[in-house]
C-alpha cells in the first residue's frame, strides 16, 4: 500500500532568518520535573503491562501539576517550611483479564525515583506526591485493543521534527547539558538542577542568558555568591569558545540586585519548586530537548502519553528520527510533519509532509524510502521510547 508521503522543496531555511531564539529548561526546572515524571510513569506502566500481559495497554498519564512549597533560604543552609506538592493525573488501564493493576503505586514510585536520581538535595519529607488516575473511556480502550498487529491511532494529532540543529540550537543544548552534568556540579556544588538556558542569535551574534538556582548551604555570603556566579560565566564562555572558536556574551542570573540575600537566586534544594515556581506538563522542552519558535513545532505534550498508539507522541519522535536520518544521508536541511487520523493504523498516516532544501528527483526518492521504511517499522519507535533510547524532553 502506498503511503501518504509528500516531499517538496524547502523554500526558506533557518539560515535565512536574521533572529533566532532557542530555550532549554534543565532537569530540575518545575516544568521539566513534571514532564520527566510523567514520562517515567508511562515507561514503568508500559514495562509492567508488557511483562504481565505481553503488550502495552491503554494509558495516557500526561497530566501533572507541581505546586511550589515554601522555604527560608539562608547563607550556609536554610530550611524547607512547606513541602512542594506533585499531582500526577491521567487515564490508565487498572484492570485487565481479571487482574488488578497497581497504577497509582507505579506512578508514585516512578516520581520518587526520578527526584532521587536527579536532585542531589532530594529529601522525601520535602515532597507530597499523589496520583489521581482513572480507567480510560470505553471507546478509546476498545479502539486500542481492536488491532493486534499495528496499533490504531488513539487521537488525531501531529508531530514535527527538523534537522540539522542550527548553531545556536546546538550551543544551547550543549551548554545546558554541560552545566547539568555531574562533573560540573562536582566542581561547583552550589549549582542546583533548576537551570534554564535562553539563547539568541542576531545577525551572527550569539547571546546566552542562563538561570541557575544556587544551593544556599554552599554559599557563605553575597561576595561568595557573586564570585561563584562570575566563575561559572567564565567557564561557560570558555566552553562555548572551544566549540565556536569565538567569544560570546553570557550572563548568569541577570535579575540579581546583590544587595541582600533576598535579591539572589538562592534555594535550599536547588530547584525553584521549593518556593517560587510551579510546574506543569507540556510547558517545557519539545522532543528535540529544546523550545524552538523559529522551527516547525507541535504544542503536543508528549511526555506521559502512550508510546504505542498516541500519535502526538509517536509521530513527534518519528518525525525527528526521519528528519535526522534524511539529513545524515543527504546533507540537506529537513522539516518533517506527520498527521494521524484517529482509529487508523499508525503506519498509515493521513499525511507525512517532508520539506527538503536543494531538492532533486534522487533526493526525493531517497527521502521517500527513509520515511516509508520507518513507517513500515513504526513499532521500533515504541521500543526506543519505552527503553529511554530517545530524548523526549
Amino acid at each position: 500500500m502506498t503511503r501518504n508521503i509528500f516531499i517538496e522543496q524547502l523554500k526558506s531555511g533557518i539560515a535565512d532568518q536574521q533572529v533566532e531564539i532557542v530555550e532549554r529548561k534543565g532537569i530540575g526546572h518545575p516544568d521539566t520535573i513534571c514532564d520527566a515524571i510523567c514520562e517515567a510513569s508511562s515507561r514503568e506502566l508500559s514495562k509492567y503491562y508488557i511483562k504481565n500481559f505481553g503488550k502495552v495497554l491503554h494509558h495516557n498519564v500526561d497530566k501533572a501539576l507541581l505546586i511550589a512549597g515554601k522555604s527560608k533560604k539562608k547563607f550556609s543552609g536554610g530550611k524547607i517550611v512547606k513541602p512542594a506538592r506533585l499531582i500526577i493525573s491521567g487515564r490508565a488501564t487498572e484492570n485487565f483479564n481479571g487482574k488488578k493493576i497497581p497504577v497509582k503505586e507505579i506512578l508514585i514510585k516512578a516520581a520518587k525515583n526520578y527526584l532521587k536520581e536527579n536532585l542531589k538535595e532530594f529529601n522525601e519529607e520535602n515532597w507530597e506526591i499523589s496520583a489521581e488516575t482513572e480507567s480510560g473511556s470505553a471507546d478509546l480502550c476498545n479502539n486500542f485493543l481492536r488491532n493486534k498487529d499495528i496499533p490504531l491511532a488513539n487521537d488525531t494529532s501531529f508531530g514535527a521534527g527538523f534537522a540539522p540543529f542550527s548553531e545556536i540550537e546546538t550551543i544551547v543544548l550543549k551548554v545546558s547539558d554541560f552545566i547539568n552534568s555531574k562533573e560540573f556540579r562536582k566542581k561547583y556544588p552550589a549549582v542546583g538542577e533548576d537551570t534554564k538556558v535562553m539563547g539568541t542569535k542576531k545577525n551572527g551574534e550569539i547571546n546566552l542568558f542562563i538561570a541557575i538556582a544556587f544551593i544556599d548551604k554552599y554559599i557563605k555570603n553575597i561576595e561568595h555568591y557573586i564570585s561563584y556566579k562570575d566563575k561559572i560565566q567564565e567557564e561557560v564562555g570558555i566552553f562555548v569558545k572551544k566549540i565556536l572558536k569565538k567569544e560570546i556574551y553570557c550572563k548568569v542570573n541577570s535579575s540579581d540586585a546583590c544587595n541582600s540575600i533576598e535579591d539572589l537566586y538562592l534555594t535550599v534544594t536547588g530547584t525553584s519548586a521549593e518556593n517560587g515556581d510551579d510546574g506543569q506538563v507540556g510547558r517545557g522542552n519539545r522532543i528535540t530537548g529544546l523550545i524552538t519558535p523559529n522551527r516547525p513545532m507541535t504544542l503536543e505534550a508528549a511526555c506521559g502519553k502512550n508510546p504505542s498508539a498516541h500519535t502526538g507522541k509517536v509521530y513527534s519522535v518519528l518525525a525527528q528520527i526521519i528528519a535526522s536520518e534524511i539529513y545524515k544521508k543527504l546533507k540537506v536541511e529537513v522539516n518533517v510533519r506527520i498527521l494521524s487520523q484517529i482509529g487508523k493504523q499508525i503506519d498509515q498516516p493521513a499525511v507525512c509532509s517532508i520539506q527538503i532544501s536543494n531538492l532533486d528527483d534522487k533526493k526525493k526518492q531517497q527521502a521517500y524510502k527513509i520515511a516509508d521504511d520507518w513507517l513500515a517499522n513504526i513499532k521500533k519507535v515504541t521500543s526506543l521510547i519505552i527503553n529511554a533510547k530517545v530524548r523526549v524532553y
